[in-house]
């Protein structure tokens, strides 16, 4: 039987994903921090095959702890979709009680400790295949390198860039150490109709919600060319898509040198014991 693990799996595009591979007869195990979430998804899902775990992503002991109990409770894993993510455009900067900035934690530390911890257990299914879902493709935000937790000039617009550009050297840093062994894909949806603007002030919440009918494609159509490069990922070890569109890894989003630079990094930063990628 299929193994799939969905962080963000009990809403919009993970929770859809979620209950698209329980209908293909997969077991699903979809991660999140909301107890109401994981019960409402377990009662929509109405199968024995579905899970929810609770993990809190912000911080790195929590998605080591998840990461032992997957590999616990899985004898393999043949996908990994990593969707957790909370918008933090406005407002002043908040930290983890580990200490890094939000959106660093969130969007990028746990993306980065899920797939290399989880890396070894993959090999051991027929096709494995990471999907990392961000802003590829998207020419905006950079890494700050004197200022990673962004102590200075923070905005949360800024954090979240760095985050998502963050996580396109990821794959470009996965892919150079492990050769292919895990297929891992750089995917962005575009505009869908999902429960972020909840995370946005009033005014603009309302106004968000009122342009998504025009402008956001449904969960349902936004998930079948990801539903589609999951089950027959490229040959390639890393690979990024905007929408059914690929794209050129051409460029300072993908380049080498900055995904290894900040591989080691973060290696340092959360006490990782993955490999250190060759020079």
């Amino acid at each position: 039987m299929r193994t799939v693990i969905i962080t963000g799996g009990t809403d919009g595009i993970g929770k859809g994903l979620a209950l698209h591979y329980l209908r293909q007869g997969a077991r699903v195990i979809a991660v999140g921090s909301t107890p109401a979430k994981g019960e409402a998804f377990l009662a929509e899902a109405a199968s024995e095959n579905a899970a929810f775990v609770r993990a809190d992503l912000t911080s790195v002991a929590a998605t080591k702890d998840l990461l032992a109990t997957i590999k616990a409770t899985c004898a393999s894993l043949d996908t990994l979709v990593l969707c957790a993510q909370r918008y933090r455009l406005f407002g002043s900067r908040v930290t983890t009680h580990e200490g890094f900035e939000h959106s660093f934690a969130l969007a990028y530390l746990s993306r980065h400790i899920l797939s290399h911890g989880l890396h070894d257990l993959m090999t051991l299914a027929p096709r494995p295949v990471i999907m990392n879902v961000g802003t590829p493709g998207v020419p905006l935000g950079r890494i700050h390198w004197d200022d990673l937790q962004l102590t200075r000039r923070y905005s949360g617009t800024r954090a979240t860039l760095q985050s998502f550009r963050a996580n396109d050297l990821l794959g470009i840093a996965f892919g150079e150490l492990y050769g292919g062994a895990v297929r891992y894909v750089g995917y962005n949806p575009g505009v869908v109709s999902t429960g972020m603007p909840t995370h946005l002030p009033p005014p603009l919440r309302a106004l968000v919600k009122a342009t998504f009918p025009l402008l956001a494609t449904s969960v349902a159509k936004a998930i079948t060319p990801m539903t589609t490069l999951l089950d027959d990922p490229p040959a390639e070890a890393f690979s990024a898509y905007f929408t059914k569109r690929r794209l050129s890894l051409d460029g300072s989003a993908f380049d080498r040198e900055q995904a290894i630079r900040l591989h080691r990094l973060t290696q340092r930063l959360t006490d990782a014991t993955e490999p250190i990628l060759p020079s």
